[in-house]
């Protein structure tokens, strides 16, 4: 009797073991963790390499603010136009996360490749090609094929992690995410130009070099998530799960109608564009504001907005904690697009134009980078139903690219056409950056009413924006 309760016990706790999943493993979901975030960071990276070598391009190589404007505003034709974004959303849904992260991680490496190709001429640049110079509209085709294949490896890693930390530290692991893969962006925007001179010839910087360093890290992280893919069949065959999707779950076109007629979704779309407008677009041109505004040396001025995904690093995941632990999401996004509107306007005006105060506005923008991020991505999940996140975040991607790819190009015109401040011979002397900044501040004004608009949203519909994400 005694030995067949003993059975039973063991029988009961065994079967236990079987059922738990790979996730409630805290080296497995941390671990899993750290190899997607990798590779999102050497993605951020060539999102960047560019931004800092602008004054080179324009000195040694006839570039234009405008012809730099179309460069980084390519990033979002084809997500935008050809809806390419859309359709990574619902190969995602349908066909899981390692076909996805796959096919995005080989298209970030073909895109660069033309980018290299552009800036390394490598075939010949002279000419124009659809009213754009030859190298501009080759480096443009590669930027925008590279901004097809990041924003699908971004949604994929989403959904990743949502996949390991539901009901556990969902904003901290997004916020780690994040703020690895900002390390991209730190490097992105300091090593550039110091690396393009030191490798130059006869005084011309190897502007190439950074490139190339870039598509190294992007094999790299290629093959990154390849080891990954091992650790999800690993996650899945441990839940019972014999394939990465199942009819069940998997995506239906219908499915769509369900994300947009949600008020809650727009609201995050919304706030998403308009945040993201007022950094992303930001950091393309922030050394070339830090040279021209403030005076600081070339060869330093990348610095400077290096300085602000380093903060990010560690406030991120600060952030991202206390949204799991204290809730306060649709607040913490409120305060953050405050701290937007701040730190832009204060940029805009020209008396101030001392470098320690750059400084000083690029780590609280950091702050404030920290802040709406950490909080943003992980209320998704609280008002779309796991089964559709692909392609809700992929809907949210979409709407932000939109941002992504107008406010550099609009940024580059108005420098051109507005901002060249002549000397007395009638020679160029430098940009003024005041229009736009002011641009930038209107970004985050626009994000404090939407982020008002969510947090009511959220009293009236019950999403849970301000509960914790810890199930306890």
């Amino acid at each position: 009797m005694l030995s067949s309760s003993v059975q039973k016990t063991n029988q009961i706790i065994m079967t236990e073991a079987i059922k738990k999943s790979l996730r409630d493993s805290k080296g497995a979901r941390w671990g899993a963790l750290a190899v997607v975030s990798f590779t999102m960071m050497t993605g951020y990276y060539i999102n960047y390499v560019i931004s800092p070598l602008k004054p080179e391009l324009e000195k040694y190589f006839d570039w234009s603010s405008s012809d730099f404007g179309i460069w980084n505003s390519a990033y979002g034709w084809f997500n935008v136009f050809f809806l390419m974004l859309i359709f990574a959303g619902i190969i995602l849904d349908k066909m899981g996360v390692r076909f996805t992260g796959i096919g995005a991680s080989l298209i970030m490496i073909i895109g660069t490749l033309l980018q290299y190709i552009a800036v390394a001429q490598i075939i010949p640049t002279d000419g124009m090609i659809l009213g754009m110079k030859t190298q501009i509209a080759i480096g443009a085709l590669g930027f925008g094929i590279f901004g097809v294949g990041v924003e699908a490896a971004g949604i994929t890693v989403s959904k990743i992690i949502v996949k390991w930390f539901k009901g556990k530290e969902l904003a901290l692991a997004m916020g780690l995410e994040m703020a690895t893969a900002r390390m991209g962006t730190a490097m992105a925007l300091a090593i550039p130009l110091p690396m393009a001179k030191a490798l130059g010839v006869d005084g011309i910087p190897n502007v190439s070099a950074p490139v190339a360093l870039g598509l190294g890290l992007l094999v790299a992280g290629f093959v990154a998530f390849i080891w990954y893919t091992f650790m999800d069949r690993k996650l899945e065959k441990s839940e019972g799960v014999k394939d990465e999707h199942s009819e069940e779950d998997e995506f239906k076109i219908r499915d769509i109608l369900f994300i947009i007629k949600n008020k809650g979704f727009w609201l995050i779309a919304f706030l998403c564009v308009l945040f993201y407008s007022g950094v992303f677009p930001f950091l393309y041109y922030a050394t070339d504001l830090m040279i021209h505004k403030y005076g600081v040396n070339p060869d330093f001025a990348g610095s400077i907005p290096g300085l602000l995904p380093f903060g990010t690093i560690i406030l991120t995941p600060f952030f991202g904690n206390l949204y799991d632990r204290k809730g306060k999401g649709a607040t913490i996004m409120l305060i953050g697009s405050v701290m937007l509107l701040i730190a832009h306007s204060i940029f805009s005006i020209p008396s101030i134009d001392n470098y320690i105060v750059a400084i000083g506005l690029i780590i609280f923008l950091g702050v404030t980078f920290s802040l709406v991020p950490s909080a943003m991505w992980p209320s998704v999940p609280k008002i779309i139903p796991e089964k559709q996140l692909g392609t809700a975040y992929a809907l949210i991607f979409w709407v932000q690219n939109w941002g992504l790819m107008g406010v550099p190009l609009l940024i580059g015109i108005v420098l051109d056409k507005h901002c060249q401040v002549m000397d007395a011979n009638g020679e160029f002397s430098h940009y003024d950056y005041t229009i736009p900044m002011m641009i930038f501040a209107a970004t985050g004004l626009l994000a404090i009413i939407v982020a008002v608009m969510l947090k009511a949203e959220d009293k009236k519909k019950g999403y849970g924006l301000e509960l914790p994400n810890i199930e306890k």
